[in-house]
């Protein structure tokens, strides 16, 4: 029994050193076979796709380092900000807006990532990507025209309620009686003034699907919508701001892979295992 336990010790002491072998060495930092299968694995690619992909991103965290790029409370807050603004909100209203949403933790760690990739960009960039002229933003929304058009009115079913949980209820069963819930058909023309946070859950709702739950005067508010209305243009002014940043990122972006292919073709790679 006691050789049987050893030779099973032994068996299991291989096998996590197969799992945990070094396969690549990129600039002396190690990739495992256990990466590359759990790369596999969670994003449902092959072998080769996941070790390109792991490859990147080693690359891209020694560039982080390297250049000595970190992401604090306050870059975060600057960044709401500014998210709000493009989207005509306030910092408050955009926060609600996107909590409603989704999980906002999950968003603050997303915006982290973005914000580092954003700081990257400029540092190794230091003045090598164009800016985008008025010229290049007007080509770019004729282009894009659908992005920039939005309902003249919204049709919806209103409800209220001072219990979240009641509203909540509601969104997994329509049919459901709720007591505690006010229901208003109304007709929102959004050239009516509204405040900033409805106009931007009316527009990004779909038609036949419940809007995010909010709060509005004192109260716990959920659209369904039911239906949108005719069709107007935002003006380029008003969104040309809003363009610059999309344009901006899409040159940042070609820069960036472009860095990267050329940082691999220098980078000290090592294969030691297949």
């Amino acid at each position: 029994m006691r050789v049987f336990l050893i030779w099973i010790f032994l068996i299991n002491l291989v096998y996590a050193g197969l799992i945990n072998a070094i396969a690549i060495l990129v600039n002396n930092e190690p990739i495992t076979l256990y990466d590359i299968d759990l790369k596999m694995q969670k994003e449902y690619i092959s072998k080769k796709e996941a070790i390109d992909k792991l490859i990147e991103e080693i690359l891209y965290k020694q560039e982080l380092r390297k250049n000595n790029i970190e992401v604090d409370i306050f870059d975060v807050d600057n960044y709401i900000k500014r998210l709000a603004s493009l989207n005509g909100l306030t910092p408050y209203e955009f926060k609600n807006a996107i909590s409603a949403r989704q999980d906002y933790e999950e968003f603050e760690k997303e915006l982290k990532r973005r914000i580092l990739h954003e700081k990257l960009v400029r540092k190794i960039s230091a003045g090598k990507i164009k800016l985008a002229t008025d010229e290049d933003l007007k080509i770019y929304y004729q282009n894009h025209i659908n992005e920039f058009k939005i309902p003249k009115s919204v049709e919806v079913t209103l409800y209220m309620s001072k219990k979240r949980f009641a509203l909540e209820k509601i969104k997994q069963n329509p049919l459901i009686s709720q007591q505690d819930v006010i229901v208003k058909n109304l007709t929102i023309n959004l050239d009516e003034k509204i405040s900033n946070e409805v106009k931007f859950i009316l527009i990004n709702t779909k038609e036949k699907s419940f809007s995010p739950i909010f709060i509005e005067n004192k109260a716990y508010n959920m659209f369904y919508i039911i239906d949108k209305k005719g069709i107007k243009t935002i003006p380029f002014k008003e969104v040309k701001n809003k363009i610059f940043q999309i344009v901006m990122k899409q040159r940042e972006d070609e820069f960036l892979k472009d860095y990267f292919i050329k940082l691999r073709l220098k980078a000290d790679i090592k294969f030691l295992k297949e």
